[in-house]
C-alpha cells in the first residue's frame, strides 16, 4: 500500500524547497552575485569580514551546495514516481534531507576555510589629532597586526 498522496506531497514540497535553495545558492555563489546582506550564502565571520572573502567562500561552497540541491531534487522526484509505502516515504525524505543538509554544513564548512585564507583588509586608525598616526607610517607595527593570519604560520609550524 502506498502512502497518502497529501504525505508525499508535502514531503516533495520541502525538498523542492531545500532544491531550488541550494541551486540558487550555488548558481549565486559561482556567479558571484550573492550579496553580503543576502539571506542566502555562506555568512561565517570570516566570509562576512570582506567582500572578497564572501566571495571567496561561496565560490568555494558552490559546487557542494549544487550536489546538495541534486540530492533533494533527485529524492523528490523518486518520491512521486515510486509511490511508496508511508515508512518508506518517510525514510526517503529522512535521508535526503539529511544528506542535502549534511552538504550544505560541509559547503559552508569549506566556504570558510577559504574565507580565512583572504587577508583582511587594514583600517585605518582613527584620524583623532591626538593619535599620532597618519595612516601609513607605522611600519611593521599599528596597522600590519590587523591582518587575519593562520596561526599554524604565526608559531612556525607550517
Amino acid at each position: 500500500m502506498s502512502a497518502p498522496l497529501s504525505l508525499i506531497l508535502s514531503l516533495v514540497a520541502v525538498l523542492l524547497l531545500l532544491a531550488v535553495a541550494s541551486a540558487v545558492m550555488a548558481r549565486g555563489g559561482l556567479t558571484g552575485s550573492l550579496r553580503r546582506t543576502g539571506r542566502l550564502g555562506v555568512h561565517s565571520p570570516a566570509a562576512m569580514a570582506s567582500d572578497e572573502g564572501f566571495a571567496v567562500a561561496n565560490k568555494v561552497a558552490a559546487p557542494v551546495a549544487a550536489g546538495a540541491a541534486a540530492i533533494a531534487a533527485v529524492v523528490a522526484v523518486l518520491l512521486l514516481v515510486l509511490a511508496p509505502s508511508t515508512a518508506t516515504a518517510l525514510v526517503m525524505a529522512a535521508v535526503g534531507l539529511v544528506g542535502s543538509g549534511a552538504l550544505l554544513l560541509a559547503a559552508g564548512v569549506l566556504g570558510d576555510r577559504a574565507a580565512r585564507l583572504v587577508a583582511i583588509p587594514a583600517g585605518l586608525p582613527a584620524s583623532d589629532p591626538g593619535a599620532g598616526c597618519g595612516g601609513c607610517g607605522c611600519g611593521s607595527g599599528g596597522c600590519a597586526g590587523l591582518t587575519r593570519t593562520d596561526p599554524a604560520q604565526r608559531s612556525g609550524q607550517t
